[in-house]
This record gives structure tokens, C-alpha cells and sequence, in this order.
């Protein structure tokens, strides 16, 4: 089975956690990571600059969609961000895991 990264930016740290937990708890992530980060961006014609929560989700492809839809269906934004990383290899062992822990 071949794994999946999507990463997403979140205006504050419960609200990304909420939904982290709800995506491992119910499989379609077996990890999720979090971090705060300073974001430049622009937005209805201004640039903004703020303070943000990332999280990268770790699923497999099969799962992948699924967890595109909640992350859709459940972000605080109006335009969420919502990006694969393409995954080209990872190791054996951590692989197994994600499996593991998605199905």
C-alpha cells in the first residue's frame, strides 16, 4: 500500500487538534503533526501576516480522499489550504506502521 501526506494550515492550536484526533481515532490518519509557524499571505487585497498551526496528516492513498473531505467539511476556513505531498519512498518499517494503524 502506498502512503499519502496532506498538509493544511489552521488558524489556532485546538481547532487543528480537534480535528486531528478525529482522524486518527477514526483511522483515515495515523499520524498527525503540529506545529505553529508565521504565515505572509494575501488576502482580499491586503497582505496579512499571522500566526497559524500546520499539521501534516499521514494516511495511505487509499484512505487519502476520505480524509480530504473531512479536512474540507470540517476546516474553519473559508479557503482552506489543503496540499499533497507526493511521497516518492519511505521506509519499510514506518510504512507498515502507517498502514497498521489506518486500516
Amino acid at each position: 500500500m502506498k502512503p499519502a501526506m496532506l498538509v493544511s494550515t489552521y488558524p489556532n492550536k485546538k481547532s487543528v487538534t480537534k480535528i486531528a484526533n478525529e482522524l486518527v481515532k477514526n483511522r483515515l490518519a495515523a499520524c498527525v503533526n503540529i506545529t505553529s509557524i508565521s504565515s505572509i499571505y494575501s488576502w482580499e487585497d491586503k497582505i496579512q501576516i499571522s500566526s497559524e498551526f500546520i499539521a501534516i496528516f499521514k494516511t495511505t492513498q487509499k484512505n487519502k480522499k476520505k480524509l480530504k473531505e473531512q479536512i474540507l467539511n470540517t476546516h474553519p476556513y473559508k479557503v482552506p489550504e489543503i496540499a499533497e505531498i507526493d511521497v516518492l519512498s519511505i521506509n519499510k518499517p514506518y510504512l507498515d506502521w502507517l498502514v497498521d494503524s489506518t486500516n
